[in-house]
Parts: C-alpha cells; structure tokens; sequence
C-alpha cells in the first residue's frame, strides 16, 4: 500500500530539504521521492541530511513537470499555508492521510509540496483534486518543507495502524477506479474544445469559467466510468452542433 504513495517535491532549491525529506519519508515506511525541476541535484547536502535514509537516494524520480510527476496517480493532494483567490477542496492533515490510505489500496497517490519560498503556485494547484493546509500559528503558519513532509507522512503511518486494528471489522466494498491525472488533463482539454465549439467560452476573452470546473470536477472526482460518459456528451455536443 505504502509504495502507492509518492512525495513529490517542485522545484526544491536546498538540496538539504530533499535529504531531510528523505530521512521523514523513511521513519514512515515512504519510499518513493519525485523531484520536479530541482536546481541541484544530485548534492552533497542530501546525502548528508539524508543520514540513515541514503538508501533511497538513488530510488528518486527527476521530471520536468508536475503534469509528468502525477499523470498516473488518480488522487493528488497539494499542500499550501497560503490562502487563494478560488477556494479548492480542503482537508485536514488528519483526514489526508485517511484519504491517502484508502485510495492507495487500489491505485497511484501523490502528495505534492511546492518550493520552498513560494509554495503551490495556482496552476500547480488546479491539477490537485484536494488541498491539505497544516493548521499552526496564525501569525507564522510557514513550515520548512521537510517538517510538512514529516508530519503529513505521520499521519499517513496513522492511518495505517488504524487500518490494521480495525481491518477484522471492516465491511467488503467494490472497487472503484479513479480517472488518473493524465485522463484528467485530457477531459479538461475536450470540456474546454467543446465549450469553444458551442461559444461558451470565447477564446479571446476565456475568463475563470475552466478555472472553477477544474474546481468543480476536482472536488466531484468522477469515477472513471463516469468519466466516459462526460467524455461521449461532449463528442455528442459537437457532432450535433457541426456547422
């Protein structure tokens, strides 16, 4: 289950918060590492602060994109400490790493953190069906990246354990498939082509209208079924509407 998870850090700029993510990621039973763009890597400084973790050096993915980083996982979850124009789907540490759990029984999850002076830009965040903020001090909110890292894995181990005690008493459901990220991307190409066909949307004055559907089938999360029929409507629309 645990190697359905992976962290993914963009744009790291201290490659000592990558080896300190590392060594929080191991104390958890997490593994999988993706670096998106990292300005230096490989580095001294995370093997250092890696320390009993160096193991796992040699298992990180570099990507040039989070799109690339997240395009098999059908839950993605991105961490922010700052608040947003649009506000996005909203958990709390503890219910993350519930979520987390569940859903990596089946099938590829991704917990994403921005880098380290800027956070999740808007765009990042828009490819994240959820949103996690670790609540803190009001008036210094800001975690270093490897103690985020550190406690959000935390309490993904938490919910392992609690899986285990109650795992005897648990009741049998149907699996059910997620669209990945990479389908996503694709549905949201096909909903804004078909919005253009049948001006919804005007090209030259687009607006926020695919920003707040984003949000919208982010926060519905569609099963993959479901998906295929959103998908045979919008082909339905614009073969009616040719000409």
């Amino acid at each position: 289950m645990l190697d359905n998870i992976r962290i993914v850090m963009i744009r790291t700029w201290h490659p000592g918060n990558i080896g300190s993510a590392l060594r929080a990621m191991k104390t958890m039973g997490l593994r999988r590492l993706t670096l998106v763009n990292p300005p230096h890597w490989p580095h001294p400084d995370a093997d250092t602060m890696a320390a009993g973790a160096a193991d796992l050096i040699d298992q990180v993915k570099v990507v040039d994109s989070l799109a690339e980083a997240i395009a098999d996982c059908s839950l993605v979850i991105g961490t922010s400490a700052r608040s947003r124009s649009f506000s996005w789907p909203m958990l709390s540490p503890r219910v993350c790493g519930q979520q987390v759990i569940q859903e990596a029984e089946n099938s590829q999850v991704a917990l994403v953190f921005g880098q380290e002076t800027m956070g999740m830009t808007n765009e990042e965040l828009q490819q994240c069906n959820y949103h996690v903020c670790i609540p803190g001090n009001p008036e210094y909110p800001v975690l270093n990246v490897a103690s985020a890292i550190q406690i959000l894995c935390y309490e993904i181990r938490q919910s392992v354990e609690d899986q285990f005690v109650t795992e005897s008493d648990s009741i049998s459901e149907d699996i059910v498939s997620y669209p990945d990220a990479r389908d996503m991307e694709q549905f949201y190409q096909h909903l804004e082509e078909a919005l253009y066909h049948v001006n919804f949307i005007i090209r030259q004055h687009p607006g926020n209208a695919m920003t707040k559907l984003r949000r919208l089938f982010n926060r519905a999360r569609p099963e993959s079924e479901e998906m295929n029929m959103l998908r045979g409507i919008l082909s339905r629309v614009q073969q009616m509407t040719k000409g």
